[in-house]
């Protein structure tokens, strides 16, 4: 995290001024003493980022004797190094690009107009101590839980050491998630690069920026860098960016990124990396060429190891590896039948989302369900996710090429936004919603949706799908005009156009004569 530690001892988020300190008294509040154990716990809980808060006060509300246990800041990366800050930057990214590009709307903007990047910072801190009460060790002990602060380590099958106390439990929820981590390149770790967990702690910014790896992270930042002012150069060893999503959409990312001055160089490899006083120097070999950049700062969007060091995870019985973190099975049981894992320590769906999910299948599972069989899996939930650059691309089920593995007969329909009225008003007609189906029903597979608001849209696919409801009531679903979200209406509404075959058509001509 970026986080240092005091000479007493204290989490100190950078730079230390009025905002992170007042988020750091939330989540990790320098006087705190911690309880006296309390019993034999119905739920123990390590870690207290969305996966660990969700399971214990969710537990806790239900009458379950629950103990918290987080040796950093509770809120977890999503608070502290992860959700809340980068979106705080993406949204000042956003309003320079409006600024930017006013014209085209007939508005006037002064020459010269450019970011204060330390008002920018200063604004994201602000609002993460704001939120930061949400995450507060003094909000979950009012709400039961007992709060532990300090490293917690597994000293057996049903007890966890904290403080110098011992915990008993008969449940215990690892929810410890993920770390950033530095990749193996020679002279990459003296080069100091930063992170996710480093970045939000800059003050100045980079007047050259490398970002290692164009997946979600390295796009996003690269996107608000490029934005604030950075010469930013974007390296992803594949040929394009975000290459797990559907080449159509990062092509559209892709075009818009270049568009706000990222250098984007594919298909390369990083050899070396070297400093020189303050610079930082990488050399790579592009396709058997050498290059060389020389930038101020290097950020690393690629890379996560989850946190299973150090936890005595053997003294529990709990079976993991270092690469791919604690096994559990569906059920998020993990080889000790007394434990369980959720989020991002176990999980490959990295997201806050899915982590506040895993939570809500724990606290059913460990507390309610005793009957394996019976118990809720993860197999069942139906995880959208989004790419938060703009525009934004938010995926939700099956890409059409898992369909054709699985041997389900798919067909898929698109919706461009250049014929959404809305889309077009807004100057936003670039992208498009894609929706795959199950041929001969109007089962939803899964869909892509390219937009400024993509992430906002997906959801309606992601009810339909978890609720069962096919494109045929989505074609019959009023949508309020003129709305961008119109657009998956009107996808719906081809899927309705393909049930009007020419026999349904020849019997419409005779019965009207």
């Amino acid at each position: 995290m970026s986080l240092e530690t005091a000479e007493e001892n204290k989490p100190l988020l950078l730079p230390d001024d009025e905002h992170n300190r007042k988020t750091v008294d939330n989540v990790h509040p320098t006087n705190w003493k911690n309880p006296k154990p309390n019993g034999t716990y119905n739920l123990v809980v390590l870690g207290a980022g969305t996966a660990g808060l969700i399971s214990a006060v969710g537990s806790a509300s239900l009458g379950a004797k629950v103990a918290l246990i987080e040796k950093h800041l509770m809120g977890g990366d999503c608070l502290n190094v992860g959700c809340v800050p980068s979106k705080g930057l993406l949204r000042a990214a956003r309003a320079f690009a409006d600024v930017r590009d006013a014209k085209k709307f007939g508005v006037s903007v002064p020459e010269g107009t450019v970011v204060d990047f330390p008002a920018v910072m200063e604004r994201m801190r602000k609002i993460r101590a704001r939120i930061s009460d949400n995450d507060s060790a003094a909000r979950y002990t009012k709400a039961g839980v007992d709060v532990f602060l300090g490293p917690g380590r597994f000293t057996g099958p049903n007890t966890i050491e904290v403080g110098g106390e011992t915990l008993n439990f008969k449940k215990a929820v690892i929810a410890t998630g993920a770390r950033a981590i530095i990749l193996p390149i020679p002279g990459l770790a003296d080069a100091k690069p930063l992170t996710n967990e480093t970045v939000f702690s800059l003050t100045e910014l980079p007047k050259r920026l490398i970002v290692i790896g164009a997946g979600p992270i390295g796009c996003e930042l690269s996107q608000a860098f490029a934005r604030f002012g950075s010469k930013v150069h974007l390296l992803e060893a594949e040929d394009h960016v975000l290459v797990r999503e559907d080449a159509d959409a990062a092509q559209i990312v892709e075009k818009e990124l270049i568009k706000d001055g990222i250098n984007l160089i594919t298909g390369c490899v990083i050899k070396k990396v070297s400093t020189r006083g303050k610079e930082k120097i990488v050399e790579m070999d592009c396709g058997g060429e050498c290059r060389e950049l020389v930038v101020d700062e290097i950020l690393v969007g690629v890379g996560r190891a989850p946190n299973v060091e150090g936890m005595g995870l053997e003294a529990a019985g709990v079976n993991f590896d270092v690469r791919t973190g604690v096994e559990v099975d569906e059920t998020l049981a993990t080889s000790n039948p007394s434990i369980f894992a959720a989020g991002d320590v176990c999980s490959p769906y990295k997201f806050t989302h899915t982590a506040d999910a895993h939570a809500k299948i724990v606290i059913q599972n460990a507390l309610f369900t005793p009957i394996a069989m019976l118990r809720k899996k993860t197999t069942s939930l139906i995880i959208p996710w989004t790419t938060y650059t703009d525009p934004e691309i938010a995926h939700v089920g099956m890409y059409e090429k898992d369909a054709i593995a699985r041997g389900i007969p798919v067909k898929t329909i698109m919706e461009p936004f250049k014929d959404v009225d809305r889309a077009i008003l807004d100057g936003e007609d670039e992208g498009f919603v894609k929706i795959h189906y199950e041929d001969g029903t109007d089962r939803i597979l899964g869909a892509t949706i390219v937009a400024r608001h993509a992430g906002e849209m997906i959801s309606e696919l992601t009810l339909a799908m978890t609720a069962g409801i096919g494109l045929g009531t989505l074609a019959d679903t009023i949508h309020t005009y003129p709305t961008q979200v119109e657009a998956i209406k009107r996808a719906a509404g081809q899927w309705k156009k393909t049930k009007l075959t020419p026999t349904v058509r020849a019997l419409f001509k005779w019965w009207l004569g």
